[in-house]
C-alpha cells in the first residue's frame, strides 16, 4: 500500500530534518527569553499560515506552562490574534505593514520580535524585523530552506534546511516545545 510507503518515507526524511539543526542555537534562544523574563521584557512572535498557528502556539506554552504557579512568569504575545486589528491594517493600510504597525504599539527596546517563516521571505515579517532592529529589540527568525530576507536581517536565525514545508513546520513545532519545556520541566512549581 503505497501510503505506508509514504509515511515511512516522510518519517525518515522529517527526522533527518530534525537532525540538520544546531541545537546550541536553540540554548541560545532559550537564555534570551530567560533574560526576558527576568528583566520583565515582552516576547513578540509572529508568522503567517500555519507558521501563525505555530506562533499562537508558542505563546500560550510560555504563558500559561512555563508560568503557572511561577513567581517569574513570561510576557509574551503574537502579532496576529487580533483580527479586527489585523484586518484593519490589512484594508486601510496594506498587509505587508501590519505586523510593524502592531509591533510599534507595544514593543520597547530590550524586548525580543522573533518570527517564523519556513520561506523567510514573508514581507510583512520583514518589515516588522526591519522596525525591531532599529528600535533596539533582541530578534530571531525561526525559518527553513535557505532563510530567506528574515533570516539574513534576524540577530540570530535557526533554520530547519528543509525543502518540504511540512517538514520545516513539524521541525519549527519541535523546537518551540524545546524553549518552553526546558524551563517547564527545570524549574519546579512554586505554589
Amino acid at each position: 500500500m503505497w501510503w505506508m510507503e509514504f509515511s515511512a518515507q516522510y518519517r525518515e526524511r522529517f527526522l533527518n530534518a530534525l537532525d540538520a539543526f544546531d541545537l546550541k542555537q536553540v540554548d541560545e534562544v532559550i537564555e534570551l527569553f530567560r533574560e526576558a523574563r527576568e528583566q520583565g521584557r515582552t516576547i513578540f512572535v509572529a508568522g503567517n499560515g500555519g507558521s501563525s498557528a505555530t506562533a499562537t502556539h508558542l505563546v500560550c506554552d510560555l504563558v500559561k506552562d512555563a508560568s503557572y504557579r511561577r513567581t517569574k512568569r513570561f510576557k509574551a504575545m503574537t502579532l496576529l490574534d487580533s483580527m479586527p486589528t489585523l484586518s484593519a491594517y490589512a484594508n486601510d493600510v496594506d498587509f505587508k505593514d501590519a505586523m510593524a504597525e502592531t509591533l510599534q504599539n507595544f514593543a520597547h527596546p530590550g524586548d525580543i520580535y522573533f518570527a517564523i517563516s519556513g520561506s523567510g521571505n514573508s514581507e510583512n515579517l520583514v518589515r516588522a524585523m526591519d522596525y525591531a532592529n532599529k528600535h533596539g529589540l533582541k530578534t530571531i527568525a525561526l525559518t527553513g530552506r535557505d532563510g530567506g530576507k528574515l533570516g539574513e536581517k534576524a540577530a540570530l536565525e535557526l533554520r530547519v534546511p528543509d525543502p518540504h514545508m511540512g517538514r520545516i513546520q513539524d521541525v519549527h513545532h519541535i523546537i518551540c516545545h524545546m524553549i518552553c519545556y526546558s524551563f517547564v520541566e527545570s524549574e519546579p512549581e512554586e505554589f
